[in-house]
């Protein structure tokens, strides 16, 4: 009894010891995405009472705390009171500090009995907030491990190009795009507006090849595209939510080359001698238009472009002649000074090494875009003045099912291995003040290739999750396999579901014992790596009878040409070889992941829909084409069939 007793005294004196050397364990780091720049781990959690605060001491952060309380309504359910004042034990506080050492965009993060945050400036306090809701979605009762965080960024712009231009992308997606970006700390969306397709695909015919400008306009009616177009208002609001947000929209209309739309339009604007994708240099008429166009976005004091930032091009012009060289530095030079005009930063293309010549192109305060190496040389480009956003090709472009660049980004080799200081080949000092910062994108160059919205962003995100590491901490400590494995257990944003996931666990996700036509499911669709399996009554049912859909597909029991099981979505149709008989009773399973679509009758596989290889121009090209389906399931159909025993598994194999 007497040794029990002794060894008691001997492990609270242990105990103690300990506590008074601050030997007691220490809260790890929390996963976030980007990984925090600094952390110092305490012991215990904060966790948040019933009557959650979110607390600001200043005006300027009502909005940010505001914004703060509206997603952690949506991601958790609780709807934490928003006030302004003095925190308190329990509270979250909200307050502006001065710290050079964190900068514009940093932010401390103290996590005891309350939390505190502190930031110089509203938008530091909003990438905390970030980083609250990454840390409070990954436990069940939303705790907070103690400890103080210092975060701060690598590089001022960090983010995103999307080629609206060759493939519509729709508003809604866009919109969802952004409030991603935010999450993971990314403060640029650059929006290509005007592209077009590669003519050996159209029959070797300017006139035949497909080109578009995405932009309602009202200077000259008639030039947005009839397939798919943004109004000037809802583009005027979309820049406006996004900056709510911290993520500057930098608008892109793409000259004097990929302006086919443009010689579509009116044709004198095109070139004979270098391509009607190309705009005649020689032709007064080509920068009237120019100038109009650019003017009805720019003009007044509520411009169409919202932000500090506007695109104007200006990349892979020939330079078969050096008078078109002089002619296209002109051309870059003229819109360099006319975006200036109306109070705004001009951003360009890097070309100049690849039309170098005599006659002047503004470099002070022009940032450039640097994409090739062999186009622009970024240590001249340094040299002559220009400020770079880092968007090296061979390493951040997306070109989905193109046998060039990436269909997906290696992931791997970017967290290893890239920063914004790798622009090609060329390396600079990390935090180089010639680098501005990184981008990576998405070229949709082959148009027709089948692509959806979905499969593009099946491919943005892994990539979206990385980038965003990259160029906000550009050392991150986290090794690549356990960045790998955890990132994909975070939300895409607030109320954001773009990959369509349900459930965090391989297996059955919903049921339902028999589906009613005009049946509401609570599930608007499931992405890919899923099974939708079920049993039909089949009855005969008449061209385009759907069986299920949502915002973005159909799939159809009845296709609206031929009468069979099929699927659209994103202008496509695809179709199984299956049309049950009248009065076949069947089960049917259609399995989809991010290559293709299959059909099963009665547990045995009828036909895949995967990838095609499409030829053109009598062979002598190729097109990959994909038929994939994130399966929809918001709405029945209104069809005479009975189906029973609907199942909905999601396999989880890796996004």
């Amino acid at each position: 009894m007497r040794h029990l007793l002794i060894s008691k005294i001997i492990g609270t004196l242990c105990v103690l010891l300990c506590i008074n050397l601050g030997l007691v364990a220490q809260n790890a780091k929390p996963f976030v995405v980007p990984e925090l720049k600094e952390w110092k781990g305490k012991a215990g959690a904060f966790v948040p009472g019933e009557q959650l605060r979110i607390v600001y001491d200043n005006q300027a952060l009502r909005q940010v705390a505001e914004a703060f309380a509206a997603d952690y309504q949506t991601m958790f359910g609780q709807a934490p009171q928003v006030v302004q004042g003095k925190g308190k034990n329990g509270d979250i506080s909200l307050s502006l500090k001065k710290d050079k050492k964190l900068g514009k965009e940093g932010y401390t993060i103290d996590v005891a009995d309350c939390v505190k945050v502190s930031a110089a400036e509203p938008v530091g306090a909003y990438w905390a907030t970030r980083t609250l809701l990454q840390i409070a979605e990954q436990t069940e009762n939303r705790q907070l491990p103690k400890g103080v965080i210092r975060d701060y960024p690598d590089y001022g712009m960090r983010g995103f190009m999307i080629d609206c231009g060759r493939k519509f992308i729709p508003m809604s997606y866009l919109r969802g795009l952004t409030k991603v970006l935010a999450y993971y700390k990314m403060n640029v969306l650059h929006v290509h507006l005007n592209d077009n397709g590669f003519k050996q695909f159209f029959g070797h015919d300017w006139d035949k090849t497909y080109a578009a400008f995405r932009l309602e306009s009202e200077t000259f009616p008639g030039l947005a595209a009839r397939d798919g177009y943004y109004t000037k208002q809802e583009f005027m609001d979309f820049q406006d939510e996004a900056a709510a947000q911290f993520v500057e929209v930098i608008p892109e209309i793409d000259a004097p080359a990929h302006t086919l739309a443009f010689s579509h339009y009116k044709p004198e604007l095109g070139s004979k001698e270098y391509g009607m994708d190309h705009l005649n240099l020689s032709n007064p008429e080509t920068y009237t238009f120019m100038d109009a166009l650019f003017k009805e976005y720019l003009e007044g004091e509520n411009p169409v472009f919202r932000g500090p930032r506007v695109h104007i091009g200006t990349d892979e012009y020939s330079n078969k002649d050096q008078e078109v060289v002089e002619q296209f530095r002109a051309f870059t030079d003229h819109y360099i000074k006319l975006v200036e005009s109306y109070g705004k930063k001009a951003c360009v293309w890097g070309a100049l090494t690849h039309a170098p010549g005599k006659t002047p192109v503004k470099a002070e305060n022009v940032e450039m875009f640097t994409w090739n190496n062999n186009y622009a040389q970024p240590r001249e480009m340094a040299k002559l003045g220009y400020k770079q956003v880092s968007i090296p090709d061979w390493s951040v472009y997306i070109v989905p099912l193109a046998p060039y660049y990436h269909d997906y980004l290696d992931i791997a080799n970017l967290y290893n291995e890239w920063t914004p200081a790798h622009v090609g080949k060329e390396v600079f000092e990390e935090r180089d003040p010639a680098i501005l910062g990184g981008l990576f994108a998405v070229w949709n160059d082959l148009v027709g290739n089948g692509i959806s919205v979905k499969d593009i962003h099946h491919r943005v995100y892994p990539s979206l999750q990385t980038i965003a590491v990259k160029t906000w901490n550009a050392n991150p400590m986290l090794s690549f396999d356990d960045f790998d494995a955890k990132r994909m257990e975070l939300s895409e944003a607030p109320g954001v579901n773009l990959l369509a996931r349900i459930g965090d666990k391989p297996g059955m996700v919903y049921e339902a014992v028999e589906v009613k036509p005009g049946t509401t499911l609570p599930h608007a669709e499931i992405g890919y790596n899923y099974a939708v399996s079920f049993d039909l009554e089949a009855q005969s049912e008449a061209p385009g009878t759907e069986l299920f859909r949502s915002a973005d597909a159909v799939f159809y029991l009845s296709d609206p040409v031929s009468g069979r099981f099929g699927f659209a979505r994103d202008g496509y149709l695809n179709t199984f070889g299956f049309c049950p008989y009248p009065g076949e009773k069947v089960n049917v399973r259609i399995e989809g992941d991010h290559l293709g679509t299959s059909l099963y009758i009665n547990g045995k596989l009828y036909e895949k829909l995967d990838i095609q290889l499409r030829f053109y121009n009598s062979g002598k090209d190729s097109m990959k084409y994909i038929r994939t389906l994130v399966f929809p399931l918001q709405k029945a159909g209104s069809f005479k069939s009975r189906i029973t025993n609907l199942k909905v598994y999601n396999h989880m194999l890796k996004q």
